[in-house]
């Protein structure tokens, strides 16, 4: 077909690109040339087995298709698929919403309407049996890799100010919390995040809500709630993309997830396990009565034990204080000093006998002193002869004529001349 040129001439069209990389803005694929393309593309495909669940069942009686929406329990992924009524009459368990199934279908492209669905022959649900063997196998994944480990688990504190509370919209497991945490410890703050806890929305919504808490620096603590169920009901508290989000949280989580004998994955990651909603309101917080019942005990033990030391060393400072010595503390001052005159007067004892001995001993050394001394026979009428120099002359030979002589008497001294 020739196509009109700007000066309203025909000119030929110009031949449609092969492949989609060909295609310019000058000459583009028409719309119905790309819907078959992808239709040829789609039919290719080969039929395929498909796991999910049903979030939404249009059948109406007596029409021979019915529709529904299968969506991926881990993604916000869904797939639109048609099934022949007589394909949902051969189902043993009529199917509901919410219900886990394979499908093999065959994908299909409509061009007309531009769109993609799944056409299926054949539709089977997955039993309980089924879903807790798989929730089983990913346990023993989950523990391999050590997310249950007790190591990774933190202690939760003491008297969180905020708590952050998963729930379900107006939910009996909501009010359990926050009634029996509020008559506890009435201060305690909550933020709140109403989700979706069962059904095909609950992973993605729970584990926003989860993300969400985690990153608020003022939440403490996190407990994600619900009341009990049927195992289908609590199937999203097991699922691996939540397990691993709990996993990743950095604030202490807490699972109260159904009753004591319900056992979803998250119980195992979390960092406590509550087996009732209620359990975990009493484990968040302490319970104001009971601490002050523990305070007044404190203070009783602590009064008594200073009481008690007190009165042991009161009882020590007595007992000294009768002791003879601090009765009458002169006591052993007197005996010390006793000691000290006792010696004192024993030393002057000797002291004076030493003297007496040693002035017997002078006196007899001075007698023979003098009885040795020249002085004594001077004293006998003898007299000394020297000369100047001081030498005593013993013969005439020792002066000359004219020499000065010093004699010495008893008392006194002559000059003489020779």
């Amino acid at each position: 077909m020739d196509t009109p040129d700007e000066a309203g001439q025909n000119r030929p069209r110009p031949q449609l690109a092969a492949r989609a990389a060909e295609t310019t803005a000058e000459n583009p694929w028409p719309v119905r040339l790309l819907s078959q393309k992808i239709s040829e593309y789609v039919d290719r495909m080969a039929p395929l087995w498909v796991e999910g669940q049903v979030v939404q069942l249009n059948r109406r009686p007596g029409a021979g298709m019915a529709f529904l929406t299968l969506r991926d329990t881990d993604a916000d992924t869904s797939l639109p698929v048609s099934v022949y009524a007589k394909v949902l009459e051969t189902v043993a368990t009529p199917l509901t919403e919410g219900s886990h199934v394979v499908v093999h279908a065959k994908p299909t492209f409509w061009t007309k309407r531009g769109s993609f669905q799944l056409q299926a022959d054949q539709l089977r649900p997955v039993g309980i049996g089924e879903l807790l063997a798989r929730i089983e196998h990913l346990r023993r994944v989950l523990a391999a890799e050590g997310l249950f480990d007790l190591d990774r688990k933190v202690p939760l504190p003491f008297l969180p100010a905020v708590v952050g509370l998963v729930c379900g919209r107006e939910s009996k497991a909501e009010h359990d919390v926050v009634v029996n945490a509020r008559a506890r410890w009435p201060q305690v703050r909550f933020e709140i995040r109403e989700v979706a806890v069962q059904g095909s929305s609950a992973v993605a919504q729970v584990g926003a809500a989860i993300r969400e808490l985690d990153a608020d620096p003022s939440v403490e603590v996190i407990v994600v709630a619900r009341g009990g169920g049927a195992v289908e009901d609590l199937l999203p508290f097991s699922n691996e993309t939540l397990v691993r989000t709990a996993a990743a949280c950095r604030t202490p989580l807490v699972s109260a997830i159904g009753h004591e004998t319900d056992a979803p994955l998250l119980d195992l990651v979390a960092d406590y396990r509550a087996s009732t909603p209620t359990d975990a309101a009493k484990r968040i917080v302490p319970d104001v009565s009971e601490e002050r019942a523990r305070v007044v005990q404190a203070r009783q033990r602590m009064r008594g034990a200073v009481r008690h030391r007190v009165d042991r060393e009161q009882a020590g400072l007595d007992g000294i204080r009768s002791r003879p010595v601090l009765a009458a503390p002169r006591t052993m001052v007197d005996a010390h000093e006793r000691a000290v005159t006792g010696l004192r007067d024993s030393a002057r004892d000797r002291l004076e006998r030493l003297l007496l001995v040693a002035a017997a001993h002078v006196d007899r050394s001075a007698a023979q002193v003098r009885a040795l001394s020249p002085a004594a026979t001077l004293d006998r009428g003898y007299a000394v002869v020297q000369r100047p120099d001081g030498a005593v002359v013993r013969a005439p030979e020792d002066v000359a004529t004219g020499d000065e002589l010093r004699i010495r008497l008893a008392r006194g001294e002559i000059r003489a001349t020779t």
